[in-house]
């Protein structure tokens, strides 16, 4: 099992360090590590600040004996770039309201984003781009997508993988793994995107879907810790095989960018290109 406890001690290590620091002293930890790490980055961002608030920047990190102000927070969630979400969690440990919003999808005043994101999507045609929210969930598909997961998964299959998750999709022995030619290239790079994850929220939901993962079978017992050396690339290559139906693919995850609101901060488009001609005439076809 992945749990965050193990998570975190995990993440104290390499490049991870001031981040993992900084979670775990937001979140009250003893930890003395933790403490010197996130003093140096409140020493770093808070010099920016001048005056009384850069002389309180590191004792309040290290002893908690000074009160931070509202300004420190933000400067400090910034320089680690901290999720809007888990700004909103420090600023009420530290004692202020929280300053990002979190509205849903499907409310009204977000009509304008759905159009958006619609139209981003019907403009993929006739290649393939989802949606996803923070927990890899499929909150939009185009038509492309839904016709090449057709090709590969029947409506019993899609059934037994549960409710649309690429992730899920990607490892449960129902989904797709059985017709995904570079299976391991494609799963280890999706894990470890959740590890990091993890690490930046420390979020029980994604540690759930971790440990499901890393549950099924053939699962490679070095995918149970971050790589800290894995590729961060935003693009992976997917290639699909089944029968005489070959599909050769990059794909590119994006956000939005600097968004005030939660929801919108966590979304991901993933969009799926053609790898090779035939794969471009083939989708073709199939519109």
């Amino acid at each position: 099992m992945v749990g965050q406890s193990r998570a975190r001690l995990n993440y104290l290590r390499g490049n991870g360090a001031a981040r993992a620091a900084a979670y775990t002293a937001a979140h009250a930890v003893p930890d003395r590590l933790a403490r010197q790490e996130v003093a140096r980055a409140a020493r770093h961002e808070s010099g920016r600040l001048g005056g009384a608030r850069r002389r309180l920047a590191a004792p309040f990190v290290e002893t908690g004996r000074a009160q931070a102000s509202r300004e420190l927070v933000l400067a400090l969630c910034k320089g680690l770039e901290v999720p809007l979400r888990s700004r909103n969690e420090l600023l009420l440990a530290a004692g202020f309201a929280p300053r990002y919003r979190e509205t849903a999808l499907a409310a009204p005043e977000m009509a304008e984003v759905r159009r958006a994101l619609h139209f981003m999507l019907r403009q993929q045609e006739p290649y393939p781009a989802i949606v996803l929210d923070r927990h890899w969930n499929v909150l939009q598909a185009n038509e492309a997508m839904s016709r090449v997961l057709r090709l590969f998964m029947s409506d019993a299959e899609a059934a037994a993988a549960g409710a649309p998750n690429i992730m899920r999709l990607t490892y449960h022995p129902a989904g797709l793994r059985s017709w995904i030619v570079n299976w391991e290239e494609t799963a280890s790079a999706y894990i470890q995107w959740l590890h990091r994850d993890l690490l930046r929220t420390g979020d029980a939901q994604t540690a759930a879907l971790l440990d499901e993962l890393l549950g099924y079978p053939r699962v490679p017992r070095e995918w149970l810790a971050l790589d800290l050396d894995a590729s961060t690339a935003p693009f992976l290559a997917m290639a699909f095989h089944k029968g005489d139906v070959r599909l050769d693919f990059f794909t590119t995850i994006a956000s939005l960018g600097t968004p005030y609101d939660i929801t919108l901060h966590e979304l991901r488009i993933e969009c799926f290109f053609p790898a090779d001609e035939a794969t471009d005439a083939g989708l073709r076809r199939l519109a």
